[in-house]
C-alpha cells in the first residue's frame, strides 16, 4: 500500500519530536516506542485538525518511554514490550494496547528483490549469534534456490538503544532458536554477540541502507517508507508468509485479550497458515492516579479518536487496528483504572 507524502517527512530522526504547532495548554506529550512512530505522526496531523489539540510524541525507544512516563515527565509513555501486571502495579500504572504490527527483517543485498529472500528463526537467530557469517553459507543456499546469493560476509544490524522492537525480535528469536535463548535471550537490550547498532528503527533503517550485503530488523512502516528488501519467514506452521496487514491481523487472530492482565499479550510465532511470525502490539503508558485529570482525559479523547477514525490510515501505513471488542475493554479500564485526586474516575 501507498505510504503518503507527510509520512515521507514525518518520519525524522529518532528523538526528534512530532509538534504540529507552538506548544498550548491542551496539548498533549509523550514518549517512547519508535515503532508506531509513523501511525501515531499520522493521527497527530489529523487529530489536531479536528479538534485543535497538538501532540508532542517523542520517538526514542520503548526503554526511554517507561523511563519517562515513570519519572511523569510525559503524559503518556509507550512500550512495545508490555510491562507485566506486577511491574505495573507496583510503578501505579496502567497500559493499554493502542495499534499493532509487524517487525521485519530487511537486507542490503545487490540483485536480490523485496520478498524475494527466504528465512527462518532458527537461520536468523543463527546469524544474529554469528554462527552464519555469509550470504551463500548452506544455511541460507538451501533455503533459496535459484537466488543469487553473494560469497560476502554478513554484517548484522541491531538497534542500540532500549527498544520494544529488539523486544519483540528477540523474543521470537528465543522461542524458535533453542541457542539463541540460552546465549542472548529476549529483551529490550541485550548483549549482541555481533553487528553494529543504530538508534531507533530510523537507525537501524539509515544502517541497512548505507552497508552494503547487511540485514536488520525495523517495523513494516519503514520498511517501505525506505523502500528496503524485506524478507519472508517460515511461520509456526511451517508456511513461507510475506509480511503486511492481512498476515498481521492473522497472527492477532487468537490473542486472549480478555484475560490477559495489563493487557499484555505478545504475538510473536502465532498459530496460523498466513501468520506473520514477529507480529506484536504497542502499548500506552499512564498513571492509574492522574494529579491534572483535564491533561489526561485528553490524552484518552486522543485515542479514543484514533480507535474510531485511525483504521484507514493504520491500514495504508500497514498496522493493524485495535477491533472493537478490545477497544471495548480498554475504555472499561480506563473507567475503572484512571482516577483523578478525588477518587473519581478521569473517563
Amino acid at each position: 500500500m501507498r505510504l503518503n507524502k507527510f509520512l515521507a517527512s514525518a518520519v525524522i530522526a529518532a528523538g526528534a519530536a512530532i509538534a504540529f504547532s507552538p506548544a498550548v495548554a491542551a496539548d498533549i506529550t509523550g514518549a517512547g516506542a519508535t515503532f508506531p512512530y509513523p501511525i501515531y505522526a499520522k493521527w497527530a496531523e489529523e487529530y489536531k485538525k479536528a479538534s485543535g489539540t497538538g501532540l508532542n510524541y517523542q520517538s526514542i525507544g520503548s526503554g526511554g518511554g517507561i523511563k519517562q512516563i515513570k519519572a511523569k515527565t510525559v503524559d503518556f509513555g509507550a512500550s512495545d514490550m508490555p510491562l507485566k501486571a506486577e511491574d505495573l502495579e507496583s510503578e501505579g500504572l496502567m497500559q493499554f494496547p493502542a495499534i499493532m504490527g509487524g517487525v521485519v527483517p530487511v537486507v542490503n543485498l545487490d540483485g536480490v528483490a523485496p520478498g524475494q529472500l527466504k528465512l527462518t528463526g532458527q537461520v536468523l537467530g543463527d546469524i544474529y549469534m554469528g554462527k552464519v557469517t555469509k550470504w551463500n553459507a548452506p544455511e541460507i543456499a538451501t533455503l533459496n534456490a535459484g537466488v543469487k546469493l553473494p560469497a560476502e560476509d554478513i554484517t548484522v544490524v541491531h538497534r542500540a538503544d532500549g527498544s520494544g522492537t529488539s523486544f519483540l525480535f528477540t523474543e521470537y528469536l528465543s522461542k524458535v532458536n533453542p541457542e539463541f535463548k540460552s546465549k542472548v535471550g529476549a529483551g529490550t537490550a541485550v548483549k549482541w554477540p555481533t553487528g553494529v547498532g543504530g538508534k531507533g528503527n530510523e537507525g537501524v533503517a539509515a544502517n541497512v541502507q548505507r552497508i552494503k550485503n547487511s540485514i536488520g530488523y525495523v517495523e513494516y512502516a519503514y520498511a517501505k517508507r525506505n523502500k528496503m528488501s524485506h524478507t519472508q519467514l517460515k511461520n509456526r506452521d511451517g508456511q513461507f508468509v510475506q509480511p503486511d496487514d492481512e498476515t498481521f491481523k492473522s497472527a492477532a487472530a487468537s490473542a486472549d485479550w480478555a484475560k490477559t492482565p495489563g493487557f499484555a499479550v505478545v504475538l510473536t510465532d502465532q498459530p496460523g497458515k498466513t501468520s506473520w511470525p514477529i507480529t506484536g502490539a504497542s502499548f500506552i503508558l499512564m498513571h492509574k492516579a492522574q494529579a491534572d485529570a483535564a491533561k489526561s482525559k485528553e490524552v484518552l479523547k486522543f485515542f479514543d479518536w484514533a480507535y474510531k477514525n485511525g483504521g484507514a490510515m493504520a491500514t495504508e501505513l500497514e498496522y493493524v487496528a485495535m477491533p472493537a471488542p478490545v477497544v471495548k475493554l480498554v475504555q472499561d479500564a480506563w473507567k475503572a483504572q484512571l482516577k483523578d485526586g478525588s477518587g473519581k474516575a478521569v473517563w
